[in-house]
């Protein structure tokens, strides 16, 4: 009886820790412009902490023994939050980014083998919440397939699919710099939004 292929979570599932961290991480990354376009447009916000803990989930996964403190980083994220009354569509966004490198940072201080899933469908609902905002479909059966048939979910599945293909390889160091180009995108997010200037 031949077993049934893994969906793309249980794929997700099983993969190791680290291997599971790098995915993360590759998401994060394409998360980070939309916190940036919010920090532009409102004048709120800390980019650069989000940056800086990034880099140090990033320097851990190369240097697995390196000594960094992860519970005073997650403070300090915590405190790069949009404030919870402002419920734009930029502020639910770049929360999204906030939150994902929690679960990210959850994962290196103990026990969190749901951080994985979360992270993939916090990003997968974001675009989707993009589509519904710009797509102004009422029908909900005709936005599902919008949704299901837009470029930008498409991108969205093509990106993750292909992060998961680089992070079950062995994760040299050489690996993992490009699995964080990959993230970077190019400073692209997963909505298909940039900023003008690249701060980098």
């Amino acid at each position: 009886m031949e077993s049934k292929p893994l969906g793309f979570y249980q794929q997700l599932q099983v993969l190791p820790l680290a291997a599971q961290q790098a995915f993360m991480a590759a998401l994060c990354e394409r998360l980070l412009p939309n916190y940036a376009l919010y920090e532009q447009t409102t004048g709120q916000g800390d980019g650069h902490t989000l940056r800086t803990v990034l880099n140090l989930v990033w320097e851990r996964l190369s240097v697995p023994n390196a000594s960094i403190d992860f519970a005073r980083q997650a403070e300090k994220l915590a405190e790069c939050e949009p404030p919870a009354e402002d419920e734009s569509f930029g502020a639910r966004r770049a929360l999204d980014a906030v939150v994902s490198i929690s679960a990210l940072l959850d994962t290196l201080q103990g026990d969190s083998p749901e951080a994985v899933l979360d992270v993939s469908r916090t990003s997968r609902a974001g675009v989707r919440a993009f589509i519904e905002l710009t797509e102004g479909e009422e029908d909900a059966q005709k936005l599902a397939l919008l949704i299901r048939d837009h470029p930008l979910m498409e991108d969205e599945n093509d990106f993750q699919d292909a992060v998961l293909e680089a992070v079950s390889e062995p994760l040299s160091k050489a690996a993992l710099k490009e699995i964080r180009q990959l993230g970077r995108n190019n400073g692209i997010s997963n909505l298909g939004l940039s900023l003008d200037e690249d701060d980098e």
